[in-house]
Order: structure tokens, then C-alpha cells, then sequence
């Protein structure tokens, strides 16, 4: 019998590849005349959800611009961005385009980390971190998002003080999945994008993962951390997942 946990978490990954096909379409449908723009990429550096878009459009050599909100303190959130994501949540990303012929904007709001990973390859400059003309490694792409997004609950719950035993086991999981020197091999895919916010907070805070039956994800931590597309958003001070 499934958990509620992993329900939703299949429910999510089915609803997200819905949600691109219709952003995908949208960021197509500019005109031939128009002329694209640096994304804005706005964000919070300590945030992993949003720091797992952050690598993704590194790694996918995308053309963009980072922006920085606070999320909290007396100020609060600017109405602009309010504007663009009324959740108020990290990340964003904002694609305009500018028609040659009426100098009319376009502009797509993708306000989701997940929804940006799986099309980088529409942001200008970006290349897919899918691996669509490789169906065994998409389908291990697919296999660590979905064994991620059944750790992250169980992760919250041991850092909390509950019991850490399922979460090792999780992880051991995730271990598996893991070809190497990346999830998938000698490339990184989105799976590597969205893992490595998550599980390089784990290693920090418990210690080397191979100390934990962990050896595979204790090697590929430390691939991606030489990588500077992802040295390059590891930040000193850092938050959790909730």
C-alpha cells in the first residue's frame, strides 16, 4: 500500500511534466522577429529549492541575471514580486521576449523550481540537463527524483529529533541510483541539480556519507562540489528545507 507521502510525491512528478509542456509552449510561441533577453533569475542564496535552479542554470550555460529578495525581516517581500508570485516563494524566473515589429514584451513567469529545471533548455543560451535521447538514463533521472522527493520529509522529520534510522535507509536508496561520477554518468542532468542542495546539507551537518553506507553519494557529493556549477552557489550561512 502506498503512503500519503509517496501519493503525493507521484501525483507532483506527474503534474510537473504537464506544467512544462504548457510553459515550453508558451516560451515557444514568441515571434520569429522577436529578440530574447537575459533571463531574471530572482532568488534567495540560502534557500535549496531555489539553489537547485541557481546550478541548473549554471550547468546549462543559460544567459540570465540573479536578483536577490529577502524572504523575511521587517521589510518584507516587494509588491513587485508579490506581483510575479503571489505564494511569495523562491525561486523565480522571468523570460521576456521583445517583438522587433511592435516592441510589445512577452514575458513567461515560472515560479517553481522543479518547472524551471525541467526547461532550462528554454531559457536563452540553456541547454537540456534532460537526457531525452537516452531512455534508460532519463528513466534513472526520473527514479532519483522521485526516491528525493520521498527523502525530503523523511529528512525534516530526522534533523527535527525523530528517529534518523528511516532516513539513512532513504539514503541508502538514493545511493543506488547513483551511477557516477554524476547520477547518470559521466554528464550532469537535472537529477544532480536537484539533489545536491539537499543531500550536500545532510553531509554538512552528520559528517561524510560513506561513513553512512553511503559511498556512492559520498563520491558524488564531492564531484559536484569541484563542478563550479555547483561550488558556485554553496553559500556559508544556509537554510533547511522548511
Amino acid at each position: 500500500m502506498m503512503t500519503i507521502p509517496k501519493i503525493l510525491s507521484s501525483f507532483f512528478l506527474l503534474l510537473v511534466p504537464l506544467l512544462s509542456s504548457l510553459l515550453a509552449n508558451a516560451l515557444s510561441s514568441s515571434s520569429s522577429s522577436s529578440v530574447t533577453k537575459p533571463a531574471r533569475f530572482i532568488t534567495n542564496k540560502m534557500c535549496p529549492f531555489a539553489q537547485k535552479a541557481w546550478i541548473a542554470l549554471e550547468a546549462s550555460n543559460a544567459d540570465y541575471s540573479l536578483e536577490q529578495v529577502s524572504l523575511y525581516g521587517a521589510g518584507g517581500k516587494p509588491d513587485w514580486f508579490w506581483e510575479l508570485n503571489p505564494q511569495g516563494t523562491v525561486p523565480v524566473l522571468v523570460v521576456s521576449t521583445t517583438d522587433d515589429s511592435t516592441d510589445d514584451d512577452a514575458v513567461v513567469v515560472i515560479p517553481d523550481s522543479d518547472l524551471i529545471l525541467n526547461d532550462i533548455a528554454q531559457v536563452p543560451g540553456g541547454e537540456t540537463l534532460i537526457p531525452t535521447d537516452d531512455p534508460e538514463a532519463a528513466e534513472s533521472v526520473k527514479k532519483f527524483r522521485q526516491c528525493l522527493s520521498e527523502f525530503l520529509p523523511i529528512g525534516k522529520k530526522a534533523v527535527l529529533g525523530v528517529s534518523k534510522g528511516p532516513m539513512w535507509s532513504k539514503l541508502k536508496e538514493l545511493d543506488a541510483l547513483v551511477v557516477g561520477p554524476y547520477v547518470c554518468g559521466d554528464y550532469v542532468t537535472v537529477a544532480d541539480c536537484a539533489g545536491f542542495p539537499f543531500l550536500w546539507r545532510i553531509e554538512n551537518e552528520y559528517g561524510n556519507l560513506e561513513k553512512k553506507d553511503c559511498p556512492n553519494l559520498a563520491n558524488w557529493l564531492q564531484t559536484c562540489k569541484q563542478n563550479p556549477a555547483f561550488s558556485k552557489t554553496v553559500q556559508s550561512s544556509w537554510w533547511w528545507w522548511w
